[in-house]
């Protein structure tokens, strides 16, 4: 089984989120690669088996800047038959808006065909322990989900 896992990041707490995903992934004997989002192409999760972004929400609920490109090209892809899963970091100071590109990348996932294989995780600002063990079932599910469809 292969994983990819693209982060944007900012402060440094996506980076941090994507490397407990990949830990997890690796301690469950998952091949992974980790890739920040500008320099991976979408075509890149047509090799692997669970494809997982960690995007930021910038200021008012706005995209990663570095990531548009990546996230247009991500709406038109054909993922089907692919296990996706969608974590970030955000601030619940922003209210409403808060980890909002966590949810539109969700909704570009869906659109290309893959399969959802966990519920996205949204964390405030850095991972605490709480937020570990979250990461640590949200990978657990999507290798169950992704175990499930090769079966």
């Amino acid at each position: 089984m292969k994983a990819l896992v693209v982060y944007a990041t900012i402060t440094g707490n996506n980076e941090e989120i994507a490397n407990i995903i990949v830990d997890a992934l690796r301690a469950k004997n998952v091949e992974v690669v980790k890739s920040e989002m500008s320099q991976t192409d979408v075509s890149e999760f047509e090799d692997v088996d669970i494809c997982v972004v960690c995007a930021y929400t910038y200021d008012e609920g706005a995209l990663p800047e570095e990531g548009l490109d990546f996230y247009e090209e991500l709406q038109t892809s054909d993922l089907k038959g692919k296990t996706f899963g969608v974590a970030g970091s955000g601030d619940v100071f922003y209210g409403d808006d808060f980890n909002k590109a966590v949810d539109e990348f969700e909704a570009a996932f869906k659109k290309t065909g893959a399969t959802q294989g966990s519920s996205s995780v949204k964390i405030d600002l850095e991972p605490y322990e709480e937020d570990i063990e979250t990461l640590q079932g949200f990978v657990s599910e999507l290798i169950k989900t992704t175990s499930s469809k090769t079966v």
